[in-house]
Parts: C-alpha cells; sequence; structure tokens
C-alpha cells in the first residue's frame, strides 16, 4: 500500500509507486494524501486532502486487503502524519518511509511544522526509512557531502528514533548508506537519464522486496538495482525532468521475447521453403534481429551454430543472444545507419542469385575484400562500406570472396521475418521453390 500524494503528471507519487508495485509482481492500493498539478516542470499547485478521507481510504483497504507492507511518501502536514500514524498503529502495518519534502521537478511537498511530528511519531514506527541526501540534511541539520558525513547523518537519523535508515546516494558518488546499528554499503555508478520519481520508485521497490521476505541490506541492494534500470530507461514524456520508467525491466523483457519470436518464425519460414538448402552457402547461413537500440553482441539474437544443410535445412543449435559474430556484425553496423534495419542473414553469392535480386527490385550495394585495411574487423569494414557507397543502408550487401574467404550475399531487413520473406522470393524467382 502506498499512502502518498498523487503527481499529475504520472512521474512521481502513487502513480511511481503503483507502477513499481506492479512491474514487480504485486496488487498495489493506496491512500492518497495530497492532490498536486504537477508535471516535469514542478508542483504548481497542492490540494491536501481532508484528513477524514484519508483516514477513510486506509480503512477500507485494511479491512479488505492483507497488507503485507505499506511505504509513505508525500504527508505533507502534521494533521495527515498523525492520521496516518493512527492508522499505521491500529492495523499494525509494517512501514517503509520516504520523507518527501520537495518534488525532484520542483516544489515544497512538507510544512515546516510537520518536520518534527514526521519524525516523532512516524519514524518510530518504520522498518527504515529512506532519506536522500538533501532530505537526511534537513533532518539532522548537517551538510552531507561525503561518506563520512553521511554516516553521521545516518547515526542521528537513526538515534531519533528510526530502526534503520538508507541515505540514497544519487547526489553522493551513487553509494547508499545503511545503518540499522551496523553500516552497510551499497555501491553503484552515476548514470544517465532521467530521475523524476527515482526516491519514490526506491522505496516503493524496497517495500515491495521486503514485503517478499528479503533481508533489508538484500532488499535494499535489489531495489537500487531496480531503480537504477528504471532511470536508465527514463523517457522524455515532457519538456522538463524526465521521469523514471518502472517498466524499463518489463519492456526490455518483452522486447528481447518478441526478437526471440521473430527469429524464430523466420528460421521456420525458411526450414519450409523447399528452395532454400539450395540458397545455403558452404559455411552455412544465419539469420538474426537486434533489439531497439542494440549496442553489443549480447543485444542480437541469431541461431547458435548456423543452419546448414542436411536433408534440407536443419539448425544446429538453439535460437539466443549473443550466438552470432558475423550476423550480430551486419546487424550493429546497419543500425548505425538506420536504427529501423535490425534484421539480417547471409546466404550463398551467385551472378543467378545477384540477377534475381535486382529483378526484384532490391536495393544492392558490395564491397572488395581486397581493399580491407589491416586491423579491422571485415564485416563492420564491409558493410559500412557498402552503406556509404550506397547512401542508404540497402536490401542486399554482398562481396565475391577473397583467397580462403567464401564469397557471400547479405540480406537485410527491419525484421528477421522481412528478411527470411526476401530469401524465399529470391528461392521463388530461381525456381527453386513452390509456386
Amino acid at each position: 500500500m502506498t499512502i502518498a500524494g498523487s503527481d499529475s503528471g504520472g512521474g512521481a507519487g502513487i502513480q511511481a509507486d503503483l507502477k513499481t508495485f506492479s512491474a514487480l509482481g504485486m496488487h498495489g492500493t493506496c491512500a492518497i494524501t495530497s492532490i498536486t498539478a504537477q508535471n516535469t516542470l514542478g508542483v504548481q499547485d497542492a490540494y491536501d486532502l481532508p484528513v477524514e478521507i484519508i483516514a477513510s481510504q486506509i480503512e477500507a483497504v485494511s479491512s479488505d486487503f492483507d497488507i503485507a507492507y505499506a511505504k509513505t511518501g508525500m504527508l505533507s502536514s502534521s494533521e495527515i502524519i498523525k492520521t496516518v500514524v493512527g492508522k499505521v498503529e491500529k492495523h499494525k502495518i509494517p512501514l517503509v518511509v520516504d520523507p518527501v519534502m520537495v518534488a525532484e521537478a520542483g516544489g515544497t511537498l512538507l510544512k515546516e511544522d510537520a518536520l518534527s511530528v514526521l519524525v516523532e511519531r512516524l519514524f518510530p514506527l518504520s522498518t527504515v526509512v529512506t532519506p536522500n541526501v538533501f532530505e537526511a540534511g534537513v533532518l539532522t541539520d548537517m551538510k552531507i557531502t561525503d561518506e563520512k558525513s553521511a554516516k553521521k547523518a545516518a547515526v542521528e537519523i537513526h538515534n531519533r528514533g528510526a530502526r534503520a535508515v538508507i541515505i540514497t546516494g544519487g547526489h553522493l558518488d551513487a553509494v547508499d548508506v545503511l545503518y540499522d546499528g551496523e553500516f552497510y554499503f551499497i555501491g553503484g555508478e552515476l548514470i544517465a537519464g532521467g530521475t523524476h520519481g527515482a526516491g519514490c520508485t526506491y522505496s516503493a521497490a524496497l517495500t515491495v522486496y521486503l514485503a517478499n521476505g528479503l533481508a533489508l541490506k538484500n532488499a535494499a541492494a535489489k531495489a537500487k538495482e531496480f531503480v537504477t534500470a528504471a532511470i536508465t530507461g527514463s523517457m522524455q514524456a515532457g519538456h522538463g525532468s524526465k521521469p523514471v520508467n518502472p517498466l524499463a525491466n518489463l519492456s526490455i523483457d518483452a522486447e528481447r521475447y518478441r526478437v526471440l519470436m521473430d527469429v524464430r518464425d523466420a528460421v521456420s519460414m525458411l526450414k519450409n521453403c523447399r528452395g532454400f538448402p539450395e540458397i545455403i552457402p558452404e559455411v552455412g547461413t544465419n539469420i538474426g534481429r537486434g533489439v531497439h537500440g542494440a549496442s553489443t553482441k549480447d543485444d542480437v539474437a541469431a541461431v547458435n551454430g548456423r543452419i546448414v544443410r542436411s536433408d534440407g535445412a536443419r539448425t544446429v543449435g538453439d535460437i539466443d543472444f549473443g550466438a552470432s559474430d558475423h550476423i550480430a556484425r551486419v546487424i550493429l553496423t546497419a543500425m548505425r545507419f538506420d536504427e529501423k534495419m535490425v534484421g539480417a542473414m547471409n546466404i550463398k553469392y551467385s551472378p543467378d542469385i545477384l540477377s534475381v535480386c535486382k529483378k526484384l527490385g532490391f536495393s544492392i550495394a558490395s564491397f572488395d575484400r581486397g581493399d580491407e585495411p589491416t586491423g579491422v574487423s571485415t564485416m563492420d569494414w564491409g558493410v559500412e562500406e557498402a552503406i556509404q557507397k550506397s547512401g542508404r543502408v540497402p536490401d542486399v550487401i554482398y562481396d565475391v570472396g577473397a583467397i580462403g574467404k567464401e564469397p557471400m550475399v547479405r540480406l537485410l531487413g527491419k525484421s528477421a521475418m522481412e528478411v527470411a520473406e526476401k530469401a524465399v522470393m529470391i528461392c521463388k524467382c530461381l525456381g527453386q521453390a513452390d509456386a
């Protein structure tokens, strides 16, 4: 359960919390404490809900659901904090307290007179309090600039009633300082990406991992991994600070699954094409597809071992990411010039195949292995050379080989299936496939 304010821009508050709960497989409930008129540029206005309505929300949820854990976010007034304290005590709800004071995009979210009530009444009820460096500084009246001052602040907050404290280190070389009587340090790296909603997302993830029974230091490490992915996957949703994306990992997993299925379906199409074995080169063929924004071999799925001629076409190995260096280099180079050209495969070279490609209206480019400079990868250099000559990423890139190097045609496209369809069209035009 999240007990927090609503962000009309959808990047922080209960919106970020509920997305995080769902992304981690938990059903989320909420009690809205305040309604903010907010976007990525800042908080324009805010309205605190009557404490009776806040109490009614917590009561309604608690009377029907088994609340494994709750977290608090924006509790702007002493009256709201006291109301939340009463309900948490009544229902004995395990609690993570995120002492929200200022919105990432700008705007004060906690009244000055509420700070002492937050510390004195709510902190002692919590399993852990999760201030960032700025919030920890306000709570302790310290300037936190390094690990030493962060440790001192963590001890002070612990001494003021919090059973455990995590000072999140987004502003402190990405090192989180956890103190529960002993110190633990959770390292990380400063990464590029938006941070609007990062604190909410971190504390929400921590809440889920604690609800799942993880020890605090393990839950903290997992929450840090989660928010790091959310920051990396942040989206420019407005004109200000980019909101984090709690669904980033799910989106990545979903895309990788779709890429695997695309390659699988393309391989199935090729194996069902009767004439396909005749265009498989001596070294075998492979087909692959890269994920959006692919940058390494591990971002490209292909057949792990190639497709060979053996009573038709037979795959040697499963379809997996990082399976083919050759196809990955073709795709990654092509994507540098056109991010939509994510699919590629190699087939046999012959004048007849090249003639058919021209007849089908495919755009064609080539490179000469004899011009290859020393110290480069043939595929990186050759594909780039052909693209630059063509002025675009063509449908076909071929070379006529060299000593010890088989001549080859490479088909490119916007998916593995599109590439496979081009190969089937070539087979049909050669008269080697079913009509």
